[in-house]
C-alpha cells in the first residue's frame, strides 16, 4: 500500500510500504476514506518530538471503511464506517475504566521506554513516535487498529467524511480544552492560537455558554475565522494584548486562558521568542513557552489555564512565583477522545455544529509531502487539511 513516511527533518515521503495485517483478535483493519494533517503532525515534521525513526508512517486523525476483523472483535464488521480515535485504549483498564482513555495503561507497546523519559506509561498512539508505541498512523491507504473493539467511533449515516472525520481528534481536543476551563456564564475565556484546534476550542467555549470568548493569532484568515463564530479577535502583531484584554475585562483579565499553541509558539512576545530560540540553539529546553507565561500573567487570579497545545520536553523561566501567588490552576493532558464522543455527536447531528468548516485544503494522499509544505508554511491561506487516498 502506499503511505505517507518520515524519513528525518522535515522529510515526509509517499512511499510503498507492507499492508498491515491482523495481529491480535480484537483488532481490525479499515480501508481509509480520508485522513488530515494535524498541527501535531508539524511536530514531527520539524523534528522537535523525540523517538522517531525513519519508515514510520504519520497521521493520526482517520476514518474509513472495515475491511477485516480480528476473530474476537465482536463489535464490527466487514462494511462498518468508523472514526478512529488518535489514541489507542483497552477499555478494560484502571485508567480507562475512568475515561483516561489517553492514559491507558494497556496499548502503549514501548512502555518501557516511555517510563524511562516519564516515570510512568502513558497510552498508545497513532503513529507519533517510538514513546508513544510506534504504531503506524493513518495517512495511509489501510490501517490497522489495536483495540479495535473499543476504540472506533461508529460513523451515522447521512453525514459526510469531512463532517465526521475530526471527532478523531482536533474536535474532542478543543472541547475538552474548553470543558478544563469549568466555564461559568459570566465568565471571559481566551484561547491563545486560532489553528484547527484553536478554532474547536473557541466554538467549544461559546456553545459552552462563556460570557466572551477572545481569540488571539496574528493571521487575518484564522482571526476572520474566529470572528464568523462570534469571538472577539486580537492581532498580537498590531496591538499589545495585556492591554486590550484589560480593556475587554475592565482590567480584571480573563477567568480562564486556554493554550492552542504548544511547544512551537512564537511571536507572542519578542524577547521571550529570541531567548527560548537561543535556548533551544544551546541544546537548554526543547519546548518554547511563549503563550504559557503570558497566560499566567495576564489571567485573572484564582482562574484556570487549560492547556491543549502539545509539548514534548522542557521549558525554561515558567514564572512559578506568579502561578502560585495568583492561586492559578493548570488543567492539561493528551485528549481523551471517547469521553466526549456522544456530547460531540449530538452536537453534529442537532445542528449546533459542523466541523468541516475549518477545511481549506483537500488533496490526494500522493499530494501529502507537498501539503505537510504548505500547511507548515501557511501558504495560500491554509488553515486544514484532508487527504484522501
Amino acid at each position: 500500500m502506499k503511505a505517507l513516511v518520515w524519513h528525518g527533518k522535515q522529510d515526509i515521503r509517499y512511499d510503498t510500504v507492507p499492508d498491515p495485517e491482523i495481529e491480535h483478535g480484537r483488532d481490525a483493519i479499515i480501508k481509509v476514506t480520508a485522513c488530515a494533517i494535524c498541527g501535531s503532525d508539524l511536530h514531527l515534521f520539524h523534528n522537535v518530538i523525540p523517538a522517531m525513526k525513519p519508515g514510520d508512517i504519520v497521521g493520526h486523525e482517520t476514518m474509513g471503511e472495515v475491511v477485516e476483523v480480528g476473530a474476537d472483535n465482536k463489535k464490527l464488521k466487514v462494511g462498518d464506517r468508523i472514526v478512529v480515535p488518535f489514541n489507542i485504549f483497552c477499555g478494560d483498564c484502571w485508567q480507562c475504566k475512568r475515561g483516561n482513555y489517553s492514559l491507558c495503561e494497556e496499548s502503549n507497546r514501548n512502555a518501557a521506554l516511555q517510563e524511562k523519559a516519564f516515570g510512568h506509561r502513558t497510552g498508545g498512539l497513532f503513529g507519533y513516535t517510538q514513546l508513544t508505541g510506534g504504531y503506524p498512523g493513518g495517512q495511509a491507504e489501510y490501517l490497522r487498529v489495536p483495540f479495535a473493539d473499543t476504540s472506533h467511533i461508529r460513523a451515522p449515516s447521512g453525514f459526510t467524511d469531512e463532517q465526521l472525520l475530526f471527532l478523531s481528534d482536533i474536535l474532542p481536543t478543543g472541547w475538552q480544552a474548553a470543558v478544563q476551563c469549568d466555564i461559568q456564564p459570566d465568565d471571559t475565556v481566551a484561547n491563545w492560537g486560532c489553528g484547527p484546534v484553536g478554532q474547536m476550542a473557541i466554538r467549544s467555549a461559546i456553545l459552552l455558554g462563556a460570557r466572551q470568548v477572545i481569540a488571539i493569532d496574528y493571521l487575518p484568515e484564522r482571526l476572520s475565522m474566529a470572528a464568523a463564530a462570534g469571538a472577539i479577535t486580537i492581532n498580537f502583531q498590531e496591538e499589545s494584548v495585556l492591554d486590550r484584554l484589560n480593556e475587554l475585562t475592565d482590567g480584571k483579565g480573563p477567568e480562564k486562558c486556554i493554550d492552542s499553541v504548544g511547544m512551537e509558539a512564537h511571536g507572542f512576545n519578542a524577547f521571550g521568542t529570541f531567548y527560548d530560540r537561543a535556548k533551544q540553539m544551546s541544546l537548554g529546553e526543547s519546548d518554547r513557552p511563549n503563550v504559557l507565561r503570558e497566560m499566567v500573567y495576564v489571567c485573572r487570579p484564582g482562574g484556570i489555564l487549560s492547556v491543549d497545545g502539545v509539548y514534548g520536553g522542557l521549558i525554561d523561566k515558567f514564572p512559578m512565583g506568579i502561578f502560585m501567588n495568583k492561586g492559578l490552576t493548570m488543567k492539561t493532558g493528551q485528549t481523551h477522545v471517547k469521553r466526549w464522543t456522544d456530547d460531540l455527536l449530538r452536537i453534529i447531528e442537532d445542528g449546533l455544529l459542523d466541523p468541516s468548516f475549518v477545511i481549506t485544503h483537500e488533496a490526494p494522499l500522493a499530494e501529502g509531502p507537498k501539503m505537510y509544505r504548505v500547511f507548515e508554511k501557511k501558504q495560500d491561506n491554509c488553515i486544514k487539511v484532508v487527504l484522501k487516498p
